[in-house]
């Protein structure tokens, strides 16, 4: 009976690490635990999104139903070839950029104070969280209120900054009209980004924090090289929340601005068509849009994090 040797110099195919029985007992049981809801979500989305990939394919307006006919791909041919469907798509992107990069910081902040503080815990928790309590479009309306020429306070509590007066109209142009619009959303939704960090943050271990202060680290230090590090998976599923949900943005542009200004998004745009104008040919080739660039940006952001959950979990 022969013993294979192993020769000097010889290449040898890395093993990959066996997993455990527990794990593979932790994954049926997963797997089996979101069946029903992975069911329940392809029966109640499956066929809406059949219908729309179908209806993008016709020249089909329900004000003449008689004058439905197959045009194949032209819907999206004509769509990606109108410089306002670009316009719209690149007022999402800023959006979403913008929005997601403040929230990120200022909610970190606010996790960390959730975090650290001892007096009166429960009432600064509470008093964070409240504006994702509060109902999108009543948030809209508030702003909109605030940011007004006639009767808002913005321009009279900031009037001391030199690009404010009390005539500033704030929905007379495509930039001022942005910004309040992305104001609105990073005041809503920064709450729910602190949450999902903190939730990060109380998984880092202290025992390194204190390791890590013994060893004579700085306090920023410890932010970048221990706390930043262990929060990548939370930090990772944070942004990719808020991004999807800030590239389908639509209250706040519909009661703020109504479109104006330029100020329309992807999902806007996809509305105005299928609502207003009666589009559902070219409203569905939008939808069916918006919906494979939401997949392309979760991709994008989970292959930018590199985030390997299982590692996360603390599996070898």
């Amino acid at each position: 009976m022969s013993t294979a040797v192993a020769t000097p110099g010889a290449h040898t195919q890395p093993t990959k690490p066996r997993v455990s029985d527990r794990s593979r007992a932790e994954n049926r049981l997963g797997q089996k635990l979101v069946a029903p809801a992975v069911v329940v979500m392809l029966l109640v989305t499956a066929w809406p999104m059949i219908q729309a990939i179908y209806l993008s394919l016709f020249r089909y307006r329900l004000t003449t139903p008689d004058d439905k006919s197959f045009v194949g791909l032209s819907n999206y041919a004509t769509v990606l070839t109108d410089s306002l469907f670009w316009q719209d798509t690149l007022n999402t992107v800023i959006i979403m950029v913008v929005t997601v990069g403040v929230e990120l910081v200022i909610g970190f902040a606010f996790a960390m104070v959730m975090h650290r503080i001892v007096f009166a815990r429960g009432a600064i928790r509470t008093s964070i969280l409240i504006p994702y309590g509060i109902i999108t479009v009543v948030s809209a309306y508030a702003w909109q209120f605030a940011f007004s020429l006639n009767n808002g306070f913005v321009n009279a509590w900031f009037s001391w900054l030199p690009w404010i007066s009390p005539e500033t109209n704030w929905f007379g142009s495509h930039w001022p009209a942005m910004f309040a619009i992305m104001v609105s959303e990073i005041w809503k939704t920064t709450p729910f980004m602190s949450l999902l960090l903190l939730a990060g943050l109380s998984q880092v271990s202290e025992d390194m924090l204190e390791a890590a202060q013994v060893d004579g680290a700085t306090w920023w230090q410890r932010l970048w090289k221990v706390i930043l590090p262990n929060m990548r998976a939370a930090i990772m599923v944070a942004v990719l929340f808020r991004a999807l949900d800030a590239f389908r943005i639509f209250d706040n542009i519909f009661v703020m601005t109504r479109g104006a200004q330029d100020t329309e998004s992807s999902s806007f745009l996809t509305y105005r068509q299928v609502i207003a104008q009666f589009q559902l040919g070219l409203g569905s080739a939008l939808s069916v849009l918006l919906f494979l660039a939401v997949l392309l940006l979760a991709w994008l952001i989970v292959k930018l994090f590199r985030v390997d959950l299982a590692q996360a979990r603390g599996e070898a």
